[in-house]
C-alpha cells in the first residue's frame, strides 16, 4: 500500500499543472501581457518541479540526484515570490486601465512596461533565491513522497529574509485591486471606450484577468501567513549568532520518513496544502482562459491546420442568408 493518500492523484494534476498553462501562452506574448505570461512560465515550472519530486521520492528517501534537489528547491524559493509578484503585476496593469492613464500606446511605453515586469518577476526572485543563502542550514531536506525541501534555519533573520515577502507581495496586490475598483467604478465609460479601441484586450479578457489575480490573492497570501504563524509557533526561534553557525555542517543531507513527518498533524496541513496550491494555481488559470472564445477560435485553427496537414480539407461555412 502506497503511503502517499494522494498518490498517483498528485502527480497527474502537477502534470497537467505543468502542460495546460502553456498552451495560451503564445496568444498572451503576441499581445505583449508581459505579468500573465510571466504567471504563466512560473506556475508551470513551479508544478513540473512538484511532478518530478513527487514520482521520483515517492514512498522513498533515496538521495539519488544532489544536483536535481539543488536546483528544485531553488524553483520552489523563487516561485514562493514570483508567482505572487506576477500578479501584482497583472494588478498594476489592470489598475492603469482602469485608471484609463495607462496602458501603453507606444512601442517604447510596451518596452518599458515589460522592463518593469522582467525587473518584478525575474530579478527580484533571482536576488530572493541567492539571498536565501543567508539563512540556509544545510543543503536540502528530503521528504518521503514531497521531495527535495530547502532547509531555512528558523532564526529572526528568516523572517525579514524569507517569511515576510510573499504576504508583502499579497498586500500590495490586494492594495492595487481595490484602487481597480475604485478607478472602474469612477470611470466606467472611459473605461469601456479605451477597451474597445484596445485589440489586445478585450472586457471579457479584462475580467478575467480581475478573477485570476484576486483568486490568487485570496489563496497564496492567508497560506503564506499561515506558513510564518506556523513557523513561529512550531518550533522555538533561534536567534542569529554568526555566518559559521548558521552554516555549521552545511553539506548534510537531512531525509525524513513519511512515517515521521506525518505523524505531526500541523506539518502535513501545511506541507499538503503548500504543494496543492502550487499544481492548483495554473489549473485555475486554464480554467479563466483555456475555454474562452478567443482560446476555442486558436482550437479551432491549430485543429484545421493538423487535418491540412493530413490531407484533410475543412469544407468552407456556407455564406449566411440575409433575412428578408
Amino acid at each position: 500500500m502506497h503511503s502517499d493518500p494522494t498518490y498517483p492523484l498528485f502527480p497527474i494534476f502537477a502534470f497537467f499543472g505543468f502542460i495546460l498553462p502553456l498552451i495560451p501562452l503564445q496568444w498572451h506574448l503576441a499581445a505583449w501581457n508581459s505579468g500573465t505570461c510571466y504567471f504563466m512560465i512560473w506556475t508551470s515550472l513551479a508544478s513540473l518541479n512538484q511532478f518530478i519530486n513527487s514520482i521520483v521520492w515517492a514512498d522513498n528517501v533515496t538521495n539519488w540526484a544532489p544536483w536535481w534537489c539543488e536546483i528544485s528547491i531553488r524553483i520552489q524559493i523563487g516561485a514562493s515570490v514570483a508567482v505572487p509578484a506576477s500578479c501584482m503585476c497583472i494588478q498594476r496593469r489592470l489598475y492603469q486601465i482602469a485608471s484609463v492613464r495607462a496602458v501603453s500606446v507606444t512601442r517604447a511605453e510596451k518596452r518599458r512596461a515589460i522592463l518593469v515586469d522582467s525587473l518584478i518577476c525575474v530579478l527580484f526572485p533571482l536576488c530572493f533565491i541567492v539571498l536565501q543563502y543567508v539563512v540556509q542550514g544545510h543543503r536540502f531536506n528530503i521528504y518521503e513522497n514531497i521531495g527535495c525541501a530547502p532547509a531555512i534555519y528558523n532564526t529572526l533573520l528568516t523572517y525579514f529574509i524569507n517569511l515576510m515577502w510573499p504576504i508583502v507581495i499579497g498586500l500590495t496586490s490586494a492594495f492595487y485591486c481595490v484602487l481597480t475598483l475604485r478607478a472602474f467604478h469612477r470611470r466606467r465609460l472611459e473605461f469601456s471606450q479605451f477597451l474597445s479601441s484596445n485589440r489586445s484586450l478585450t472586457v471579457s479578457r479584462y475580467f478575467r484577468l480581475m478573477a485570476l489575480a484576486t483568486t490568487e490573492i485570496c489563496c497564496t497570501t492567508p497560506l503564506a501567513i499561515a506558513v510564518l504563524c506556523l513557523s513561529a509557533t512550531s518550533a522555538p526561534i533561534e536567534p542569529w549568532r554568526s555566518w559559521s553557525d548558521t552554516h555549521y555542517q552545511y553539506s548534510r543531507v537531512v531525509q525524513v520518513p513519511a512515517l515521521l513527518w506525518r505523524s505531526n498533524k500541523m506539518l502535513v496541513a501545511s506541507y499538503e496544502t503548500t504543494r496543492w496550491v502550487t499544481v492548483l494555481c495554473p489549473l485555475v488559470f486554464f480554467a479563466f482562459f483555456g475555454f474562452a472564445d478567443e482560446a476555442r477560435k486558436h482550437y479551432r485553427t491549430l485543429f484545421n491546420a493538423v487535418l491540412k496537414r493530413f490531407g484533410y480539407q475543412q469544407p468552407p461555412q456556407p455564406p449566411a442568408k440575409d433575412a428578408s
